[in-house]
């Protein structure tokens, strides 16, 4: 996961608008007929649970990607990492890491990031090699992740450069759900006056508020694992397992 400061934050959210979907189960059948190549076919026949799931039944999948800058229209994903996950249960034993040849040249920025070197992929495969896998591990789930701006976008870009059409998901922002609870509203001009800054929403900033251990970050497999016990942190401390999906999913 790269870092986002406040620019970039703003430089995504102003030129990688995401096309909103009201009723994702209805999407998934629509694309099931629709979808023209077959691993995307069987991705969307999977299906996907209703708005009014309850928590507690949600299938989820915690996903974080490192990538070669914020841009998919000119960086790629360099390594993905997952972690299948309930929100009572961390399926640890079934997590996966890949390490990929993106179609974008690494950055030095990127590189000192993630610490991922052109040795370290000069023999990883492409996207290609793993799209299957990656997408049976989707399939029919949630995904969990921190900032939707990179995981969806980029996963998008990525698919439709190589099968010719696209992918969209539902996703639980950790991100977001921190936000709505102190993003809600602009500092006050006494706040500002005393020099007060908006609370960090960032994965490990977030993750101290509910009293989580330091993991290192920009380490794909690390990076979902965080994110996942940070929803379930927030999940406990302020939803109920009854929650409908739609509460939380975008």
């Amino acid at each position: 996961m790269l870092y986002l400061g406040p620019s970039a934050l703003k430089h995504r959210a102003s030129t990688h608008l995401e096309h909103h979907i009201d009723n994702w189960q209805q999407f998934y059948q629509q694309q099931a007929h629709s979808a023209r190549h077959p691993l995307l076919r069987r991705f969307y026949q999977a299906g996907m649970v209703s708005a009014d799931t309850p928590l507690h039944d949600v299938p989820l999948l915690a996903l974080d990607f490192e990538t070669t800058g914020l841009n998919p229209a000119n960086n790629g994903i360099v390594s993905i990492g997952l972690l299948p996950m309930t929100q009572q249960q961390l399926y640890s034993s079934q997590a996966r890491q890949w390490l990929l040849k993106p179609r974008f040249a690494l950055s030095d920025e990127s590189v000192t990031l993630h610490r991922i070197t052109h040795s370290d992929i000069a023999e990883a495969p492409d996207l290609t090699a793993v799209l299957p896998e990656l997408l049976q591990h989707m399939a029919g789930k949630v995904i969990v992740l921190h900032y939707r701006g990179i995981e969806r976008p980029f996963l998008n870009a990525a698919i439709k450069a190589r099968l010719g059409e696209g992918i969209q998901f539902p996703v639980i922002d950790t991100m977001e759900l921190e936000a709505r609870l102190h993003r809600h509203k602009p500092l006050s001009w006494w706040q500002q006056l005393r020099g007060q800054k908006p609370a960090s929403i960032r994965l490990a900033d977030s993750r101290l508020r509910y009293n989580l251990p330091a993991y290192r970050p920009h380490h794909a497999v690390t990076d979902a694992l965080a994110c996942a016990e940070l929803l379930q942190a927030q999940l406990a401390h302020r939803f109920s397992a009854d929650t409908a999906v739609s509460q939380l999913w975008c």
